[in-house]
């Protein structure tokens, strides 16, 4: 899959998107990001049962894996139960992956239903002021 763009994730809107995620595996959401000071955010729920969570950074898409850092670990989240709601701060131009994970079911397919959004931070110029 290619990764997202910011622009892609914008022109979203409201709609949910819907990953299948077979037993035994797992899915990723790369997002290319070059401008600092956004903020990724997310909201997912899984049927039937739980998924495992977690969010990669990665310089270029050459970098190693084992050299990408994770910004949130990989955590067993039950979405099936409630909605998760996350967001990651951007730093650093790079990629984003969000990473779905099923691979610790061995029979259970999931379906992941998630919504993306970006904010550009809100920069006062002091333009309305008399």
């Amino acid at each position: 899959k290619l990764p997202l763009t910011v622009e892609e994730i914008m022109n979203f809107g409201e709609s949910n998107r819907e990953l299948f995620i077979k037993s035994s595996t797992y899915s990723i959401i790369p997002i290319t990001v070059t401008e600092m000071g956004l903020t990724i955010s997310w909201i997912f729920s899984s049927e039937p049962k739980s998924i495992s969570f977690s969010v990669v950074y990665q310089e270029a898409e050459d970098t190693p894996l084992d050299q990408c850092k994770v910004l949130i670990p990989m955590t067993r989240c039950n979405s099936h139960k409630e909605t998760i709601r996350g967001q990651v701060k951007v730093r650093n131009a790079g990629i984003y992956t969000l990473i779905f994970d099923n691979t610790f079911s061995r029979f259970i397919s999931k379906r992941v239903f998630y919504h993306l959004a970006v904010e550009r931070p809100v920069i006062y110029d002091g333009s309305d002021f008399p």
